[in-house]
């Protein structure tokens, strides 16, 4: 009765092993369902991005109504990704009150608007935050005629503040734990903030650093102003998804990290289809010459080679928008890992 009863186990055991060596061979053939965001944005035709309002460096109209930026980008290379076509995109531009409210309901897919990932908004609002595109710090933009260096010669000072972001909160912590007192004036858009600091209804304006050098370089008289050195926050800005679609948070974090390795291995918005007869393994497998990744998140192999060809690396994208010829503003922790900086590519194997 014994050895009836183990045999049986070892049959059941191997017809496990057997069903589950099927079931894998048919995921590895045909890949995962790509999920419900994405199965709505083919059915669409397009891709809705949320993005900012407009602050030059990350999301802003040129003269002609086109839309660039980093985040722009974004959006676009995603749109590549799971479209094949980066122009199938439907700019979506929110403030920073109703941004998250926006994402929540559905009217976009994906926010990418130089917004900050933090506990509460991961916690508290349904929100996944799936990868950071751009490290930052809160500062502020001051004119120079009044003689301050530093945050806490602020004392008594009004600053301009986009409500609904986590600047508040970051100015308040400060002046509680500095003795400092600063007031506030607070607008929905930081175009509207800008104008009221350069009426002198304020005496500076307090942002990220990324965007305090974009805003900056809108001023009518840039060089009476100066971004302060000081930071008082840590502000990693990134791409925001609903919770509840682990498929698409995959692709956009696995995105994120296509566009940094692109820079990491030098695959360029160039040299991208080159490089499918390159004799480096990671390369191959990131353009989708070698093994089947693509398929894994639902899309084809050639997603990331998309992506990059239709606008570069991370490294590529920066000089474009952040570089000497436009904001001038230095890479610093926005390099990557083996230059100094913060981001670290997580390996495709």
């Amino acid at each position: 009765m014994k050895h009836m009863f183990a045999r049986a186990g070892q049959f059941a055991a191997a017809a496990f092993g057997a069903a589950l060596l099927l079931s894998t061979a048919a995921q590895a053939q045909i890949g995962p369902a790509p999920g419900p965001t994405v199965d709505a944005i083919k059915k669409r035709g397009a891709l809705n991005c949320g993005i900012d309002t407009g602050v030059p460096g990350f999301a802003a109209q040129d003269n002609s109504g086109t839309w660039k930026g980093l985040d722009i980008d974004y959006c676009r290379a995603i749109a590549a990704a799971v479209l094949g076509d980066a122009s199938k995109v439907k700019f979506v531009p929110t403030t920073a009150a109703a941004r998250f409210t926006v994402l929540q309901a559905g009217e976009i897919d994906v926010l990418i608007r130089d917004s900050t990932l933090t506990f509460s908004r991961s916690a508290q609002l349904g929100l996944d935050e799936v990868a950071v595109n751009f490290y930052a710090g809160q500062g502020f933009l001051v004119r120079k005629s009044i003689g301050v260096t530093k945050a806490a010669d602020l004392q008594g000072a009004t600053i301009c503040v986009i409500t609904g972001a986590t600047l508040e909160l970051n100015i308040a912590d400060f002046a509680r734990s500095t003795g400092a007192k600063i007031g506030t004036l607070l607008f929905e858009k930081p175009d509207e903030a800008v104008a009221a600091m350069e009426a002198g209804r304020c005496d500076g304006y307090t942002d990220d650093t990324g965007s305090l050098a974009g805003m900056r370089s809108t001023l009518k008289k840039p060089d009476d102003w100066f971004v302060m050195p000081e930071l008082i926050s840590k502000e990693p800005l990134g791409l925001h998804a609903r919770s509840g679609d682990p498929r698409w948070q995959k692709i956009l974090f696995w995105l994120d990290t296509a566009l940094k390795s692109g820079e990491e291995f030098g695959v360029t918005k160039a040299n991208a289809d080159s490089m499918k007869t390159n004799k480096d393994p990671f390369i191959l497998r990131l353009v989708g010459a070698e093994g089947d990744f693509g398929k894994l998140l639902g899309l084809d192999n050639e997603w990331a080679l998309r992506a990059i060809k239709a606008v570069g690396n991370y490294g590529e994208l920066y000089e474009t928008h952040f570089g000497p010829n436009a904001l001038n503003l230095p890479r610093g922790l926005n390099n990557l890992y083996n230059k100094g900086g913060l981001h670290y590519t997580l390996p495709l194997r």
